[in-house]
């Protein structure tokens, strides 16, 4: 986490970005493009085209019919599985269509364009309200980084760490979808439903999201309570935790499969609210720039020293006072893999990447205890490694979260060669099983490792999900190489 000052001045920065200035960015033919966590994910690209106006998108449309081509469209290129890239593809750089568009400070909506990431979202909301007695935040977002575009987090119907909340879908209160044929469609409940529900969480494959009106929440002052736990007895705090009202928690948890704390053990920090009039000191203890960088070091090579040093300042924080939504915030310094590499004289680059393992809650310690079994058995390497809350998800219709699940992420390396990757995969397939036996699922927004039976499984819905969108997009104008790896995957049922 990082303090609000830290925040505002990221955004600060990012609004002097080159892509905040000019109206066309046309990078030259044959781009290179990847995914910033990872970089398993390298996809050429015909051109990438800075998008700032309806209208540039419509001009687009209108280029790829002329040239029979597809387009893809990204914001802040975190999604793992190249949902937001397409070889050969037109692609479309959402981030400079970064504007908040409408604020309603009776009813807490807010209305930007899709390509705003959250520093610059929060900042501005925060501008818009200075002096008002009470306040509206953003609900939730997602954990661990910050420059991700709205209209992304809509795609991939993300989640944050609160303790009784839906996926992101419950945030949404209508959004502008732009079609193949270039019309401008309002989608909610009540209008072009089914497309509402097709968008969120569908991966951009039915128009491209041009502008998202999210329901905000009255802000609020939280303190943070921090404890370490076990993780057969972490289902159980939590339900005590909703019970007291705490808003938001998780649990990250001990990952050196030499300890006994091995997936056993863990950090559990939960957010209460207090009164209003409770004061936030300028200076609390919060974890630096250099502290995390170390931690990321230590992830790596001394697991065990991690987890200490990390709970132990963890600790340190309990009690602390902060806002409901900016407390949200996350340090994430993109590239960090290659200094590890460099500082560890690995002989070959590496990364992590991610994937959410869901099951019942009931069963979350039984989970624990096949996963501990199977990275000590394989040699799994983790390197980060957290437990959420998820509600059910009854509105979106690639939804992932199908019941109230205990949710499981984690970030585990990647040598990256051929055998580094395939181990990573094999890894992450055994997950999807340990979570399948149990009735769980999975997250489609990181690897696309699973197989075929592990996505039916996991998503019976899948192969009419592809149909739908060959209706809603009979020339397949918005593609990716994630769709085409599932559209042949699933070739015999369309």
């Amino acid at each position: 986490m990082i303090s609000r000052r830290q925040f505002l001045k990221l955004a600060g920065v990012a609004a002097l970005m080159p892509w905040g200035c000019a109206r066309w960015q046309v990078a030259p033919a044959g781009v290179l493009l990847n995914d910033v966590h990872s970089g398993l994910n390298p996809t050429t690209v015909r051109e990438v085209i800075s998008v700032r106006s309806h209208e540039d998108i419509r001009r687009i449309l209108e280029r790829a019919i002329r040239e029979r081509t597809a387009i893809s469209v990204a914001g802040g290129r975190h999604a793992m599985g190249t949902q937001q890239f397409g070889t050969d593809t037109l692609h479309l750089d959402m981030r400079p269509f970064n504007r908040v568009l409408n604020f309603d400070p009776r009813s807490g909506l807010i209305e930007v364009e899709a390509g705003i990431q959250w520093p610059e979202l929060i900042q501005a909301s925060l501008a818009a309200q200075e002096g008002a007695a009470k306040q509206w935040g953003i609900v939730q977002k997602q954990t661990g980084a910050d420059r991700l575009s709205i209209g992304g987090g809509l795609s991939a119907n993300i989640h944050g760490r609160g303790l009784k909340l839906k996926p992101f879908v419950g945030d949404i209160e209508s959004f502008t979808l732009i079609s193949a044929d270039g019309q401008a469609m309002t989608c909610s409940r009540s209008q072009n439903s089914d497309l509402f529900k097709l968008a969120v969480g569908g991966y951009g494959l039915f128009g491209v999201v041009s502008s998202v009106t999210l329901r905000l929440s009255q802000r609020q002052k939280l303190q943070r309570v921090v404890e370490l736990v076990r993780i057969d007895d972490v289902m159980q705090r939590f339900e005590q935790r909703i019970a007291e009202g705490f808003l938001y928690g998780d649990c990250q948890f001990a990952l050196d499969p030499a300890s006994e704390d091995f997936l056993s053990r863990g950090i559990f920090s939960c957010y209460k609210p207090v009164d209003p009039a409770m004061p936030i000191p300028a200076q609390q203890r919060e974890i630096s720039e250099g502290q995390w960088l170390r931690l990321l070091y230590l992830a790596h090579a001394d697991k065990t020293k991690a987890f200490e040093v990390y709970s132990s300042e963890y600790l340190t924080t309990n009690g602390q006072i902060y806002w409901s939504d900016t407390h949200q915030a996350s340090y994430y310094p993109e590239g960090y893999h290659r200094s590890l590499d460099s500082k560890m004289k690995a002989g070959t680059s590496g990364s992590e990447m991610i994937s959410e393992l869901y099951v019942p809650r009931r069963e979350l310690a039984s989970f624990f205890a096949d996963m501990r079994d199977d990275f000590r058995r394989h040699k799994v390497e983790a390197i980060y490694g957290t437990i959420r809350l998820i509600e059910r998800d009854d509105e979106s219709f690639l939804a992932w979260a199908k019941e109230p699940w205990a949710c499981t992420v984690l970030n585990l390396h990647v040598s990256h060669t051929a055998d580094g990757i395939e181990r990573a995969a094999a890894s992450f397939r055994r997950l999807i099983d340990l979570a399948r036996k149990r009735g769980g699922s999975y997250f489609l927004t990181y690897h696309k490792w699973a197989t075929r039976p592990q996505v039916e499984a996991c998503y019976p819905q899948f192969s009419e999900f592809l149909r739908l969108k060959r209706r809603y997009d009979p020339q397949e104008r918005f593609q990716s190489d994630w769709y085409r790896h599932y559209r042949a995957m699933f070739s015999d049922r369309l």
